[in-house]
């Protein structure tokens, strides 16, 4: 047995790290990992759950889907207060909910809207927490643009330690 040159083994690992580093972008572009805080997803997701989001456009969003989605903008507009005079904490407009609703379907009895609208406008959407006591989405804020959707969530990720556990 003949060992193989050393230009073609370190063109082998060249390869197998070209491979891994362009995986590793494309996973950082797809894919964001979240840690869910409070009650509104509950049963679903319990705070501190860790959940990974996959980045698709709106329009392969269904309802049923979990998604996640930047409202930071929306709750200011409902509070009166102008987005470019607020400074707020990166990820604190985050929020992961249920999309009830897509363009097209009837509007929820519960989400505010215009005295003539039937159905939900092209390019929004209308997010409810399964948790509906506990949960800041749609009812409060109305309907979230497409743009605020960030990905659809896919799994729940193991804890972080042995010793964590979900409530």
């Amino acid at each position: 047995m003949t060992a193989a040159p050393l230009p073609l083994l370190l063109a082998l690992v060249a390869a197998i790290a070209a491979t891994a580093a362009a995986g590793l972008v494309w996973a950082r572009r797809r894919l964001l990992m979240v840690s869910v805080s409070g009650d509104s997803m509950r049963p679903t997701y319990r705070s501190g759950d860790r959940v990974l989001v996959r980045r698709v456009p709106a329009g392969r969003l269904r309802r049923e889907d979990v998604v996640l989605a930047d409202v930071a903008g929306l709750v200011m507009e409902r509070a009166g207060l102008i987005p470019s005079q607020v400074t707020v904490d990166p990820g604190a407009g985050y929020v992961v909910k249920r999309v009830a609703a897509i363009p097209g379907d009837p509007v929820p009895a519960e989400v505010p809207r215009q005295a003539d609208e039937t159905a939900v406008p092209r390019g929004a959407f209308v997010l409810l927490g399964d948790n509906a006591g506990h949960s800041m989405d749609s009812r409060h804020f109305g309907y979230v643009p497409a743009a605020g959707l960030v990905g659809k969530v896919v799994r729940v990720l193991p804890a972080r330690a042995p010793g964590d556990r979900r409530d």
